[in-house]
């Protein structure tokens, strides 16, 4: 492979590749069918936050440049095209995706209808559910009143409305509605018929039922099409210093709800008459991108679609594997105390961390708990245990990062119920967010204090804590504890730098220690050593890093990458990075963890870490990469890494033409995620 103009992959369509792997999973025939709708459905999720955020980063810059003169706007704008350019191009193959699936349900005898297909028996049933479910959270507005467009989110999807009277038709009008999915099912199952299932759309439910809204209006043609909003998600955080940091955040979430549109997408079908009177009346200009589409926005809610109970159809449900180290019903703290235990979810229960809180909300020698929260789930056990905790006397300390993008404003209200029930909270400063997972118990042990601690990769969230891959370690090793003591004192001293010897810590060191690392490394390539590491990340995009890697690869490093997501190093080419493998793993879990392996001239170096390899995560944020010395733990995340590196079934090699081709070979078949489970599953079997 000839070396590329480019030495580094452009950030955005990088992501962009990446959720072209998720496309990928909903057109491949392996998957079970309900398990492919599904990710339909995370793959429209991911674009809109992708419009909401990196899109509006790129208007955002383009705008400035444009005001400074700059020439560095047209080489914006050239990106920008670009990226909808690779959008334009997946949403075709959405539609083919999804046509190709409604078939496949049909296959199934599951059918999909619209309101035009509903018989009179399903249309009876139609109606009754409309009256006593959906009529009561409807509120239309006429369009030619409507004088506040903005307080329409992009959370939502709406009906334009046609409306006509038969004996006047200068009268005809148009009305919007805001389909209410925050409070309906999205899909409404109809009674069987001949052991054939029917699926409504609510969209189609209002459709059908427009006559029952409209008709004391006395119009009698109703025509209606869905169109949506994306906006700008970026938050604007002022400097008001009268004002505390919650109360900044509260109003910066509230100017979010009225972000500029940076899309709208709206039905093909909608007449133009009905199309130019929505577009000017929401101040719809040719600088937005105004995207034809089909019948049915927010795909997201297709992540919830209804399964019937057909085993068939869905991935097994594997029941999580016990860790052998801690007994069942037993104290978790106790086998803290007697070595390092990792826990790998969804592998293994998350509920052994809201376990852990609630023993140490009830421990009589438990003086004091404090956590790190990025984000949460509703309703969540993690904020029962700590609540819990402090009604018992338990001094409680919460760091709650109030900049977790999209979580904002459930962060805010959990700070409140939690400062209610006394926990002391604590929130971060603008610029500088808090991503490490961090839990600290002090306990009272033969007059002394000694301290657990918990740090991982992922949050402390019960549902993502069944979807993500994530590594966490709890130790009771005080070379360990001591210093995440130290990063909790970060917090309350204003986050003035302290030293560590053994955490690693963003933003003061994390860069310069995976440099020194990747430094050793090829100094004994060049001197003729076995040199190599493995690095598991969700995303690589810091330049400096990325050329340290290239370094590396040139020396004779071997290098095994395994990214998930935005990936700018280019691999595989020649006097740059032919030492360099990626891969990327999409499958039923979404791969989360950071893990990361040094050959280290042979005493092998381990780390897990919440931190990627991005400039966010290296010099704004507070993130802990904590080494792993149990030979027992080191084993086990060596064995899951060269697990993930021979699987040849939803392993995509990366290379410099972002190709995302299936890794094949003709050995065994492996399927990483399957292969884990089982191997935790014998390794911790108690028998």
């Amino acid at each position: 492979m000839q070396k590329p103009q480019y030495k580094y992959f452009d950030r955005e369509l990088s992501w962009l590749n990446f959720n072209a792997r998720v496309l990928q999973e909903a057109a491949d025939d392996s998957n079970p069918l309900i398990e492919r709708i599904k990710f339909l459905g995370i793959y429209s999720n991911n674009q809109d936050e992708f419009f909401r955020t990196r899109v509006a980063t790129l208007r955002r810059l383009i705008d400035i440049q444009r005001k400074k003169f700059s020439e560095k706007a047209d080489q914006l704008q050239e990106s920008l095209d670009k990226v909808m350019d690779e959008i334009k191009a997946q949403q075709g193959q959405f539609v083919k995706i999804f046509s190709k699936l409604n078939k496949e349900l049909n296959k199934e005898n599951i059918f999909l209808i619209n309101e035009k297909e509903l018989d009179k028996e399903q249309g009876e049933f139609v109606r009754n559910y409309f009256r006593e479910n959906v009529r009561h959270h409807l509120f239309p507005i006429m369009l030619k009143k409507f004088n506040s467009e903005d307080s329409l989110t992009d959370q939502s999807i709406y009906l334009a409305i046609q409306l006509g009277r038969s004996n006047n038709r200068d009268k005809d009008a148009y009305a919007i509605i805001e389909i209410p999915t925050n409070a309906v099912n999205r899909f409404l199952i109809l009674p069987e018929k001949e052991d054939k299932k029917y699926i409504v759309i609510l969209d189609d439910i209002i459709r059908y039922c427009l006559d029952e809204i409209f008709t004391r209006f006395k119009f009698d043609s109703f025509s209606a099409y869905t169109f949506k909003f994306t906006r700008d998600a970026e938050l604007d955080i002022d400097n008001d210093v009268s004002k505390s940091f919650l109360e900044l955040m509260a109003h910066s979430l509230a100017q979010r709800k009225k972000g500029n549109t940076l899309r709208f997408v709206y039905d093909r079908r909608m007449p133009s008459e009905l199309l130019k009177a929505v577009a000017h009346k929401f101040k719809i200009t040719n600088n937005d991108q105004v995207v034809e589409g089909g019948p049915y926005h927010n795909f997201k809610d297709f992540m919830k679609f209804p399964n019937f109970g057909y085993a068939n159809l869905v991935s097994p449900k594997r029941i999580p594997v016990q860790h052998k180290d801690i007994p069942e019903g037993g104290s978790i703290i106790r086998a803290i105390r007697k070595k390092d235990i990792m826990l790998h979810f969804p592998y293994q229960p998350f509920q052994y961390i809201v376990d852990l809180l609630h023993e140490a909300a009830i421990d009589m020698k438990v003086r004091s708990i404090m956590m790190t929260i990025y984000r949460l789930s509703n309703p969540s056990n993690v904020i029962n245990a700590l609540i819990n905790a402090a009604r018992n006397g338990k001094a409680v300390t919460v760091y709650m990062e109030l900049q977790a993008r999209f979580d904002e404003e459930a962060n805010i209200f959990w700070s409140e119920k939690l400062q209610g029930a006394g926990v002391k909270v604590m929130h971060s400063i603008p610029g500088l967010k808090v991503h490490s997972k961090l839990i600290l118990i002090q306990r009272r042990e033969n007059n002394d204090y000694r301290y657990y601690a918990n740090i991982g990769t992922g949050n402390f969230h019960e549902k993502t804590g069944s979807l993500y891959c994530d590594d966490t370690l709890l130790t009771a090793n005080p070379k360990i504890t001591s210093e995440v003591e130290k990063v909790f004192g970060l917090f309350q001293m204003a986050f003035r730098p302290s030293r560590f010897k053994n955490l690693i810590v963003s933003p003061f060191s994390t860069r310069n220690h995976f440099m020194r690392l990747l430094n050793h490394e090829i100094k004994n390539a060049t001197l003729g050593r076995e040199a190599w590491t493995t690095i598991k990340l969700n995303s690589l995009s810091d330049v400096q890093l990325i050329n340290k890697l290239y370094q590396a690869s040139e020396a004779g490093v071997k290098i095994n990458l395994i990214i998930r997501g935005i990936c700018k190093l280019v691999p595989g080419v020649k006097n740059m990075s032919e030492n360099i493998k990626v891969l990327s793993i999409l499958d039923k879990y979404l791969e989360h963890s950071r893990v990361f392996v040094f050959c280290n001239g042979g005493n092998e170096l381990y780390y897990i870490s919440s931190a990627d390899w991005m400039v966010r995560n290296l010099d704004n944020r507070i993130e802990v990469t904590t080494p792993i010395y149990d030979a027992e733990i080191q084993k086990e995340l060596k064995e899951m890494l060269d697990i993930q590196l021979r699987d040849n079934c939803k392993a995509r090699k990366l290379d410099a033409n972002m190709t995302n081709s299936y890794y094949r070979n003709n050995s065994k078949v492996i399927r990483a995620q399957l292969e884990i489970y089982e191997y935790l599953r014998k390794s911790h079997s108690k028998q």
